[in-house]
Parts: structure tokens; sequence; C-alpha cells
């Protein structure tokens, strides 16, 4: 039944051989990755206005020149990742720059905020998702949880069919957002070309706020900058596209820059025009939309679209975490089931382990946007300058020709994602103190891992490891609950492997129970020896594996080994394992990691 399940939701396995086939062209790719930074739009500016609401709305106008710097970090970004692409195309993005221009703990820092990164990717779109759609209906707002919850299964599902099958899918939300917003900014331009919008609506550019400091608008700066997030994902993704993959990942890349900078720049100057103040409960989008078109059809589109890309946004977290996923596994970094292909040919336990954590960070925030985003943001805005400054790091060392526009670049982006990286710190602090606590436990994670997989290589090389011991014979230890086909198949396998003693272990709880099995198996197997054990305590692991320890000790003596052989019968249906006590599972589990004796089940599988 669940293999049924399996490929309902899934379908059917693909060939190693199809792989060149799930590579995404432009289009698509503009689609999958671009999604988290176009959703950003949604709720950057908003954040912009919530920073300077502590001034109060006099002050908005100030979202016009925290916007311009805004796009000019874009495009220094975007500029920076281009050459990244270029220099390093395999993927890997801040992880593989810091690793290779700053060391290994810099690689790992940047690797470990990106994993973080992408979970609060997927956590963050769809909470604001769901917050765009019980803006639209209100009575849903109590199930704001549930229903995210909901979307994290759908779009793990989705992308657990394939990468080409969920571009397929995904890229028409994601180009309806942009028709959507176009005829937002559209709308709202002829709005106020025609004079419908009072000027009494918006202070004018240049008027003097009392109470505004360089410190506020740094802190609106840094908020501002969250509608940044997801430019990293097309270089770590560069594996996705189609070849020639460098070029096709660069010209994705600087179409999503061209297009983040429009929409932002639009959406940031319409708010301030139409005077638009947030509301807990009512988005600034959709505030606009209301007052542009009233709530009639253009409403609701452009409603659901918004939606439907800050769900979908998740989608770059999912293309994004696996493939930096792999570049850890590989590096011996985290477990090496990253590295394992699924039956569509995706990163299945990347994907899997994504939706796990982002359900969890969902339950954990209650799906609330404004209070995830700033913690994003950080895991956002340290990789960023880790990868700048390793690119200065890079073109300083090797000095190519052009390094020093590229160092400009690279020191500009590096300069101001630190300012924005120590602003979040500064401003604010309660909401993202968790990375000073989790980052460095990460990062120690990551090296005991690695310290792991050297010592298992170490043990298990044959130019270092210990010779093999020279087993002269062996001992089989065959446990029995009874007299039965289960215990007669396991003891003419034993037989079968003429070893040099075999002997049968009865665990009895009763004395009487004892003596007439006793007589019984000397009847019935006459030439095995059996060995009954008393357990005063109804246990039978404590009284068997003092029985093998002590025949262990003696076999030690001669180089002999002690095998196990556990008896088990299979059911016909699987469920029926719970009607049964499951003792040679226990056995098994227990003897398993004692040294030096070797457990085998023989089993035995019933017809009906």
């Amino acid at each position: 039944m669940m293999s049924i399940m399996k490929r309902i939701l899934i379908g059917r396995p693909l060939k190693s051989t199809e792989l060149s086939e799930q590579k995404l062209n432009k289009t698509k790719a503009l689609a999958i990755l671009s999604s988290d930074a176009l959703s950003s739009i949604a709720y950057g500016p908003e954040q912009i206005l919530i920073a300077l609401m502590v001034i109060g709305s006099a002050a908005f106008w100030y979202s016009i020149p925290v916007a311009v710097g805004v796009i000019i970090l874009l495009t220094a970004l975007i500029l920076s990742y281009r050459q990244i692409i270029f220099a390093y195309p395999h993927g890997g993005g801040a992880y593989v720059v810091s690793k290779n221009n700053l060391g290994v703990n810099a690689g790992l820092i940047a690797g470990g905020s990106l994993l973080v990164d992408y979970i609060l990717t997927v956590a963050v779109s769809v909470s604001a998702g769901t917050d765009a759609i019980t803006s639209a209906f209100p009575t849903l707002h109590s199930h704001t949880v549930e229903i995210a919850i909901l979307f994290v299964i759908l779009i793990t599902i989705l992308n657990l069919r394939g990468l080409t099958e969920s571009a397929s899918i995904l890229a028409y939300p994601v180009y309806l957002f942009v028709l959507a917003f176009i005829m937002l900014i559209g709308g709202g331009i002829y709005k106020i070309m025609t004079g419908d919008v009072p000027v009494s609506a918006h202070t004018p550019i240049g008027t003097p706020v009392a109470g505004i400091s360089l410190f506020i608008l740094l802190r609106t700066f840094a908020s501002g900058c969250s509608a940044l997030t997801g430019v990293e994902a097309i270089s770590n993704a560069i594996p996705n596209f189609k070849d020639p993959a460098p070029n096709n990942a660069a010209k994705t890349l600087l179409a999503m820059g061209a297009l983040l900078a429009a929409l932002f720049a639009g959406i940031v100057y319409l708010a301030y025009y139409l005077g638009t103040v947030p509301n807990e409960k009512v988005t600034v989008v959709s505030q606009m939309a209301e007052e542009i078109f009233g709530r009639n059809v253009f409403y609701y589109f452009i409603q659901g679209t918004t939606a439907l890309i800050l769900i979908l946004a998740a989608n770059t977290g999912y293309s994004a975490f696996p493939l930096l996923a792999v570049n850890l596994a590989k590096d011996k970094f985290i477990p090496r089931m990253f590295l394992m292909r699924g039956d569509r040919l995706g990163y299945s336990n990347g994907i899997i382990i994504l939706g796990l954590f982002s359900i969890l960070l969902i339950l954990a925030f209650q799906a609330k946007t404004e209070h995830l985003i700033p913690l994003y943001a950080v895991g956002v805005f340290l990789p960023f300058t880790l990868s700048q400054t390793g690119m200065m790091v890079k073109w300083i060392r090797e000095k190519p020709k052009g390094w020093k526009q590229k160092f400009t670049i690279n020191t500009i982006g590096a300069a101001i994602s630190l300012i924005v990286t120590i602003m979040f710190f500064l401003t604010k602090f309660p909401k993202v103190w968790p990375i000073l606590i989790f980052l460095p436990l990460i990062v120690l994670l990551f090296h005991r891992i690695r310290r792991h997989y050297d010592a298992v290589g170490d043990q298990l090389r044959l130019s270092t490891c210990e010779p093999a011991v020279k087993i002269e014979g062996n001992v089989m230890i065959v446990p029995v609950a009874g007299m039965t086909h289960v215990v007669e198949n396991s003891l003419n396998y034993a037989k079968s492997l003429h070893p040099d003693q075999i002997i049968a272990v009865y665990v009895a709880f009763e004395r009487d129970s004892e003596k007439v099995f006793e007589e019984k198996w000397k009847k019935w197997q006459p030439d095995i020896r059996l060995v009954t054990l008393h357990s005063h305590y109804r246990s039978i692991i404590n009284p068997l594996t003092k029985f093998v320890d002590t025949v262990e000790k003696k076999a030690k003596e001669g180089n002999y080994r002690v095998t196990v052989v556990i008896p088990q019968f299979i059911p016909k249906k699987g469920w029926h394992n719970i009607l049964h006590n499951q003792s040679s599972l226990l056995i098994r589990t227990f003897l398993l990691y004692r040294r030096d004796v070797i457990v085998t089940t023989v089993p035995f599988h019933l017809k009906k």
C-alpha cells in the first residue's frame, strides 16, 4: 500500500540516464530560483514602513532614499554573484567561496547560515503567503498555522516529483505574480497622474521630521534589505541549469535583478505616494490594491497571485537547500545520505529534511512572519558578507585581468552587507540572538561529523587499520523459545555451516517449565547441546547476554568466533508484527553492538 501511495504522489522512478532531462532552461529557472527574491517585494517595502512607524507616518518619505540604497546593494550583489557563477561554475555559492578563500570555518559559517536560511525561506514564504490569504478572507485568520503546514506538505510532495515537473507547474504563478504587480504599479501610477490621489495623502519629500536619526535610517535600511533574500540561490544551483550552465545562470541572475529592482522601486513609491500605513491584519499590498482597484476581480487577482508566489517562494529553498547539502556532504560535514538521489533523480533526503524542519519552525513561531523575517535576513546577510569578502581575497591573490574593477564591486557589496548585518544585531537583537547560539553549535556539529567520517576512514582503510584476526573456529549459540519450525529452520542452517559447536539456549521463568522443556528437547534434538538459564526477573536479554559473554571469553583463548543465530518468523502481513513480542528484534539490537559477536537472523516466512 505504501508503494502504491508513493507512486501516486511522486510518480514512476526515473532512470539515471534521464538526468539531463531534469535540467532547467532560463525561463523555468527564473521562475523557480527567483521566486524567493521576487516574493520579498510583497513584504520588503512593508518592513521599511514598519521601521519608520516609530517616528510616525510623516517619516514615510524616507522610504524613497532607503529604497535607493537597497537597489544599490542589490546591484552590487547581482554583479558579485555573477562573478561567483563564472569563478565557481559547479555551484556551492557562499559556502564554496568562503571555504576556498577564507578558510574552512568561514565556509562552514556561510554553509550553516544558508542551510538555516533555506529552512527559514520555506517557513517565512509560506507564513507570508498564508497572511495574504487571511487578509483577503479574515475568517481563516484563526487557522493560519494549519494552512501553512498544509502548503509545506504540498510543496514538499511537488518537489519530490522532480525538478522539471515542479518547475513546469510553479512557473505560471510566478509570472502571473509579475504581471499582477505590473498591473498594480501601472494602475497606481495612472491614478496618481489623473489626480485621483490627494496630495495630503503623503508628506512631501524633504520635509523635516522630528526624531529622525542616522540610527533609525540604518535600521530602516536593514529592514528593507529583507527584500534581497534569495539573491544567492542561483549561484548555489548552477548544476540545475542546462548547458552551458554558467552562462544560463548568469543571464537568469541579471533578469532576476532587473525584475526585482523595478518591482521593488514601484511598490515603495506607490506605498509612499498613497500614504499606506502598515496594519497588523491587512498587508500593505492588500491595502494598495484595494485603494487602486477596489474589491473587484483585479484586487483578488493581485491577492491571489501574491499569496501563491509567497507560498511558492519556498520552492527556492527546495531547489538550493539539497544542492548546498550535497556540497557539504561531499566534504563530509553532514551525513552522506544527502548525496543520494531519489526515484525522480532529485536529492529527496534534502527535500524531506527541509520540509520537516520548516514545519517545526512554523509551529514554534506560530506562522508569525514578522518574528521570522529578522532571523531570516541575518541568515542571508552573513553569507553575503563572507562571500563578498572571499571574492575580495580571491582577486587580490590571483590578480586576473580587470581584477581591480571586480575587487571594487565586491568591496562595496561586502561593506554594505556587513553594515546591514551589524544593524540587524543592534536593532533587532531580541529577535536575532538565537543565531549566536545555534550557528556555533551547527559549526561544531559539522566538525564532529567530519571527525567521525575521518575516524571511520582510518579504521576501514587497508593501509592503516589493524590486521585481521585469524579465526580458528566458530561456536554458534541459538536462542530458542520453543520447539517449532522456526527453531528447526535455524538449527538446520547452523548445522549446514559445520561449526565446531552448536549451543541452544533456553531462558525459563519457572523451574517446572525448565525441566519439562529439557526432557522434550532430548527427544527432539538429542545431538544439539541445550543450556537452560533461569531468569529471576523475567528478562530474556540479561541471562542470554551474560551467557554469551562467558562463551566469548573462552572462545577468544583459542581464536574462536561466537555467532548468535536468531530464529525469527516473518508474518505474511506487516501489521501482524504488532501482535507479537518481537523478542528476536530486541536480542539482535542488543547484541549487534557487542564486540566480536556475530549476529545472524534466520527468517521463517509464514504463508497465511
